[in-house]
């Protein structure tokens, strides 16, 4: 959600998406002061497509995994989600072991663009001006996937 919010996509969430949840944890990291200030304005105004949850931890998750992405695994057992947005491969890998459909940032823009919400380019080229780290091949690869459908 984090990039979502820097690139100002967002929004993209609520309209690809029939419901989306955050554990409480990740409300509080996006809140957090090391968290760039355009994320904690946006976590702290009023959101009605936004609910965040409390979320026991319930599954056995492997204990390097960062506490929001175990949180979010567990949420998304306890609503029985059907995908988990994830852009860390660890947590990927633990989402994918128990059963989730995983997206990640660029799963997001990639859809939105495959339905017009988006123009990947621009998205692309936004999120490549932030700390977001990804392979330049995989950049290249989604633009002509793209570019091939337009």
């Amino acid at each position: 959600m984090n990039y979502l919010i820097l690139i100002h996509q967002i929004e993209l969430l609520p309209r690809l998406f029939e419901a989306v949840y955050i554990p409480q944890i990740v409300g509080t990291e996006l809140s957090a002061s090391r968290a760039p200030q355009i994320v904690r304005d946006w976590i702290a105004a009023p959101l009605s497509w936004l609910m965040v949850e409390p979320t026991p931890m319930a599954l056995a998750l492997a204990p390097h995994l960062d506490a929001g992405e175990r949180a979010a695994i567990d949420l998304a057992a306890q609503l029985k989600a059907d995908i988990i947005l994830i852009d860390e491969r660890p947590g990927a890998a633990a989402a994918l072991a128990h059963g989730f459909r995983v997206t990640g940032t660029l799963g997001v823009l990639s859809e939105a663009a495959a339905i017009g919400l988006v123009d990947l380019r621009d998205a692309l080229r936004l999120l490549t001006a932030t700390n977001f780290r990804v392979a330049p091949e995989l950049i290249r690869t989604l633009l002509a996937r793209y570019t091939e459908g337009q």
